[in-house]
């Protein structure tokens, strides 16, 4: 049997297959890996319209501008992208089939990509650190979790 550790945060996505050789020694695959654009970069270099760009708006003496609040777009997206995270843990537990698998996700998100997992898949899930790991190299992986 073999235990799924995730890393994730709103652009990386990463699973370890972690089996044991004979002699009991972790042995460390890479299962799954991407990157999300949406997950990149700020969201001012995402959006076309810039505030000035439009003058006027046709408003009484011009006074209406091609700009306004962001309406919360920042948030909607970081949430829209949490269930994407959560959706493809989803899929790849229910893949793999693992005995057990631990979860290390940014502090930020770790808590709402936790609530929107499946509960057959959460409660296989043996550990849960908020900690982002993504950049971390496969051989240290583990020792977060011991």
């Amino acid at each position: 049997m073999s235990t799924i550790v995730i890393t994730v945060d709103l652009g990386h996505f990463k699973a370890y297959s972690i089996t044991r050789d004979p002699l009991g020694r972790p042995i460390i695959d890479l299962i799954e890996s991407y990157d999300s654009l949406e997950g990149h970069g700020k969201l001012a270099d995402k959006l076309s319209d810039r505030a000035g760009r439009f003058t006027g708006g046709g408003g009484k003496d011009e006074v209406a501008k091609g700009y306004g609040e962001l309406h919360h777009l920042e948030s909607e997206t970081r949430k829209k992208l949490e269930k994407m995270i959560a959706m493809d843990i989803n899929a790849l537990i229910e893949k793999e089939r693992p005995e057990n698998w631990y979860l290390a996700a940014a502090e930020r998100i770790s808590k709402e990509v936790v609530k929107n997992l499946d509960p057959k898949i959460k409660a296989k899930m043996d550990k849960n650190i908020s900690v982002d790991l993504t950049k971390t190299s496969k051989s240290e992986i583990l020792s977060h979790f011991a």
